[in-house]
């Protein structure tokens, strides 16, 4: 099986293994949700990365929809508190087959540290391509639908491709942090090399489910790339929070310790406000 081929839009010898992993998916609603609230009231959590005995930051979450152009509707969660600066966004993009859900962690911790936070559910149809350039063009849609002035755009695996995607043609965009990227026929280093802002990118140790780290070649063509690696980390632990199901495909072993995931939550929430504090001049 060709990883590359299945991270860019799955090939009839990967169909079979995802197919069934899909079908769990879909029994448990892991992929897709279901309905939801237009808005939910504050909602008062630490962070993952608060320090124990820290007071609770009231974070917002407001669920929406916006029309895209290249289609589809963008069902996406606005997470934010009091504290944020206006017209600073993060857009956080997911991985492939996989939901917003997956990044409500980091969402949150984002908010908590000051910057608001919009996830989006990318479009799916037909189900088994990737649409990475459609995916950025959804995230700038959606930052320009939120009022942006500077946007952050974030992604992991796919997710981090499709930010990039973003990151390079919006002139809104500060930077682009990138969560273990998997490239597709080289989209991502065409990108790259024409990024004329910050591209961080955190990695984790090669696997199937990362294309054995064929996003290092992307940050090799970034003219600002930066690389920050996480050696005991698996592809879902750029997840937050990860499920059972991606375990299930990508693990290579045994999990990794929570300490590594903090660690990698931390990186990720320090390269964005970082990035939007570099740019304030």
């Amino acid at each position: 099986m060709n990883p590359k081929l299945c991270q860019s839009g799955l090939t009839v010898a990967c169909q079979t293994k995802f197919t069934a992993v899909l079908a769990a998916c879909l029994l448990v609603s892991g992929c897709f949700g279901g309905a939801e609230q237009r808005l939910q009231r504050p909602i008062s959590a630490a962070s993952p990365l608060t320090a124990p005995g820290a007071a609770a930051v009231a974070v917002r979450v407001q669920h929406g929809t916006a029309s895209s152009p290249t289609g589809c509707t963008l069902h996406y969660r606005l997470y934010s508190t009091a504290s944020a600066r206006p017209g600073d966004l993060v857009v956080l993009g997911h991985g492939f087959l996989r939901s917003q859900a997956r990044m409500a962690g980091l969402a949150r911790a984002l908010a908590v540290a000051g910057v608001s936070t919009v996830t989006l559910d990318f479009c799916t149809d037909p189900l088994w391509t990737g649409r990475h350039i459609r995916n950025g063009l959804d995230m700038m849609h959606l930052a320009a639908a939120r009022g942006a002035r500077r946007v952050v755009y974030v992604g992991f695996s796919a997710g981090g491709l499709a930010a990039l995607v973003a990151g390079r043609n919006d002139p809104r965009a500060v930077g682009v942090v990138a969560l273990d990227l998997v490239d597709a026929e080289d989209l991502g280093v065409r990108m790259a090399a024409g990024l004329k802002h910050p591209l961080i990118g955190l990695v984790g140790g090669g696997s199937a489910c990362n294309a054995w780290n064929n996003g290092l070649a992307v940050y090799a063509a970034g003219r600002e790339a930066t690389v920050e690696r996480f050696p005991g980390a698996d592809h879902c632990d750029f997840e937050s929070n990860t499920d059972w199901l991606c375990p299930l495909v990508c693990a290579r072993g045994a999990p990794a310790s929570w300490a590594v995931r903090r660690a990698i939550l931390s990186a990720a929430v320090t390269a964005v406000t970082g990035l939007l504090s570099n740019r304030d001049g």
